[in-house]
């Protein structure tokens, strides 16, 4: 039978995560399905950053590094995050940019694969991750090679230095068997490295039962830590005494305060930092992953993969016009939904007009996230209700819709 709404409230009745969702400041009435764009703020994080800036910075001031423990910084909120990506409390440090990290871990793994030039990576990856590795290549003399997905096992071969990968598409949701790419990869002596930008927060990643070695990602999404806040970056334990990071900064030498002419990298996750760290930024990010910690990642994910089905099978009833490009098998996929409409873009403007906010990806993709910790099963519903108002009512077919914003 259809479902109801009353069945979704059902649902939220019985829902272990719905008490998280009072620990966000979200406006009233609003359906917010961009979390997977940009994360809402935790409530604690604006009373964390006015602490640190008044009090820390603002009172401390620079006796914080040791007495606020600001150095400690980028290790504290790593051993946290790696809570939610099943790593090594000593294997995941905050820092930088996903496209820094990216660009460091790639570099250091054909450091550790001396000999291969080749890194493999997908057509139609996220640009930005594209950009950076072909940056690398030209710079290191390697030479990036992109295939398509179902090309991808096949073509590792014995001068494949690193697979990289997004574990979760950005515009698809389609999601990697991280263990069956680890295997293939090791299989031919490779390595890889995994973007979980879409995967940290939203899905139980398990990059130690993988097999995985190395991985980024960013903290505003699914991690709730802002706008620009600093990402991630996760290092096998087994990998951290050879792997080089090209960037040898002072936060990353084996004694920062002994300040030698000389670089002597850190052994351990130490040596992936380099400049000084973003402490506003981690302090935002630190308050998010003190509440996300407090969720079983199980269960976040088992219920974002609910959220998400209701949605896809709402609109597969009732919003017939609309192409789901997004994987139907729930293990396949991730906490986002992607629909295709030759007006997508006006159909999201017009549903944001009405409360419901999601975003939209060229050419013709309308995409809405899942978060766990803020969503209910009646606003699932009811944001597809709303959905189908407006197709059936073709709202979407106004100037003020169709005029595209430089950002979406």
């Amino acid at each position: 039978m259809p479902i109801t709404r009353d069945d979704a409230l059902a649902l939220d009745a019985a829902d272990p995560l719905a008490p998280f969702r009072d620990a966000f400041g979200l406006p009233q009435g609003l359906i917010y399905l961009d979390g997977n764009s940009l994360g809402p703020p935790p409530k604690a994080a604006h009373a964390r950053l006015a602490d640190v800036a008044s009090r820390e910075w603002g009172f401390d001031l620079i006796a914080s590094w040791n007495v606020n423990g600001w150095m400690d910084a980028p290790l504290r909120a790593g051993a946290k995050l790696a809570r939610l990506v099943g790593a090594k409390p000593d294997e995941v440090a905050v820092a930088d940019s996903t496209s820094v990290n990216l660009f460091k871990l790639a570099a250091g793994a054909l450091s550790l694969r001396p000999g291969r030039r080749t890194i493999l990576s997908t057509a139609g990856e996220f640009p930005t991750d594209l950009y950076v590795l072909e940056g690398l290549a030209g710079l290191s003399g390697a030479q990036l090679k992109t295939v398509a997905p179902d090309a991808l096992l096949d073509a590792i071969d014995e001068d494949t230095a690193v697979v990289v990968l997004t574990h979760v598409h950005y515009r698809t949701s389609r999601r990697w068997d991280m263990a069956a790419v680890n295997a293939a990869a090791h299989a031919k002596g490779a390595l890889v490295l995994w973007d979980l930008s879409h995967t940290a927060g939203a899905l139980a990643a398990g990059l130690n039962a993988s097999g995985a070695d190395l991985a980024v990602g960013c903290g505003y999404k699914y991690l709730n830590g802002g706008p620009g806040a600093p990402a991630w970056l996760y290092v096998a334990e087994r990998h951290q005494a050879q792997i080089r990071s090209p960037l040898s900064g002072w936060m990353g030498h084996a004694e920062p305060f002994a300040f030698e002419d000389a670089y002597r990298p850190a052994g351990d996750i130490r040596a992936q930092l380099c400049g000084t760290p973003a402490i506003l930024g981690i302090a935002a990010l630190e308050a998010a992953l003190d509440l996300q910690v407090q969720a079983d990642p199980a269960a976040v994910e088992a219920k974002g993969l609910q959220l998400s089905q209701l949605f896809i099978d709402l609109v597969s009833e009732h919003c017939r016009e609309l192409t789901l490009a997004t994987p139907r098998d729930p293990q396949a996929r991730g906490l986002h939904v992607s629909l295709t409409h030759p007006d997508g873009y006006a159909i999201v403007q017009a549903l944001i007009a009405r409360g419901v906010v999601g975003d939209f990806r060229a050419p013709d993709v309308l995409r809405f996230g899942f978060s766990p910790l803020i969503l209910s099963h009646a606003e699932v519903f009811d944001a597809a209700a709303i959905l189908r108002e407006v197709l059936a009512t073709r709202a979407y077919d106004r100037p003020e819709f169709r005029q595209r914003a430089a950002v979406t």
